[in-house]
């Protein structure tokens, strides 16, 4: 099968797509036939050795948490699933960029029905990232949120789980994506320099909670605005997070199957909408990171292997 490889930490350019052995489902597992896999910025930084003390890589080195397809084959003892399933689920093997990939029958949920492959391959990090961001700042009704990278992967569906909840939420964002973001009942402000005054101006000078998913300075941010600790979270800005005591929930906080089927079911009902940016073929993996690094989509980056 094919499947993406780096060999080395490196820039883009050492993303490979390789010939591999086709993964043999152990006990316990089901063989999935990859439709989509989404991409994560966190790859990035695992690719180019930015979080080798955090997250080392054994070379080669697959990518991808993210997946959605169809069971070929199961393995011994695996529960809940038969062939011809189609499925949602995750690994953490960094493995689903590739066109097979061996799943852990816990880490499945059945594709409700009307999903589509691109948003079920690419719920899974971007959903359960988001929905523990905002239970880490637990918003409610008379609250007001500031969501950093509001159009982004995890920021589009953090905003509309805040909503959810009733809280008032400013999402900061590039004004082509304000429109979006007035459309699901979020107050846009633009983001980069006087941030700060345009965000007391939206919110009345109340700042009750900031969710960060882009990192650069947003924790600093939600402190000069007033904001408790313990109710802002980041997901990219460890270090300041540590110096202030702010929170740091992220996928991890949430990574199981009953989180991901709630956000499928949710978005197979309309009720929350997971923006797709872009679509790749697997063997065009180096042009998706390339608009991933940009780090100016709205919505998800998807590989169809």
């Amino acid at each position: 099968m094919k499947a993406v490889r780096f060999h080395e930490y490196g820039e883009i350019d050492v993303l490979r797509v390789d010939e591999v052995e086709r993964p043999v489902p152990g006990p316990g597992q089901a063989l999935v036939e990859v439709r989509a896999a989404g991409i994560q910025p966190g790859e990035t930084h695992i690719r180019s050795g930015e979080l080798h003390q955090r997250w080392p890589a054994t070379f080669p080195s697959g990518q991808g948490s993210d997946l959605a397809g169809v069971v070929v084959e199961i393995g011994a003892q695996a529960r809940g699933f038969a062939v011809g399933d189609e499925v949602i689920g995750f690994t953490h093997r960094r493995a689903s960029h590739a066109e097979f990939v061996a799943v852990d029958d816990v880490n499945l949920i059945r594709r409700p029905e009307g999903l589509a492959w691109d948003v079920a391959g690419s719920l899974y990090v971007a959903g359960t990232t988001a929905y523990a961001t905002v239970f880490a700042v637990d918003p409610g009704p008379g609250d007001t949120v500031v969501v950093s990278g509001a159009a982004g992967g995890v920021g589009s569906l953090a905003v509309q789980l805040a909503r959810r909840r009733g809280a008032t939420v400013i999402g900061l964002a590039s004004k082509p994506n304000h429109a979006w973001l007035t459309d699901h009942d979020v107050v846009p402000v633009e983001y980069g320099e006087g941030a700060a005054e345009r965000i007391r101006k939206a919110s009345g000078g109340k700042v009750d909670a900031f969710i960060d998913t882009f990192g650069d300075g947003y924790v600093d941010l939600a402190v000069e605005l007033g904001v408790r600790p313990e109710r802002i979270n980041t997901i990219r800005d460890w270090e300041a997070a540590a110096k202030v005591g702010a929170r740091t929930y992220g996928e991890g906080a949430a990574a199981s199957a009953v989180v991901l089927g709630e956000l499928a079911r949710l978005a197979a009902r309309g009720e929350l909408e997971v923006p797709i940016a872009s679509t790749y073929p697997l063997e065009q993996v180096q042009d998706a990171y390339r608009e991933l690094e940009r780090r100016h989509t709205h919505g998800k980056i998807v590989l169809r292997p």
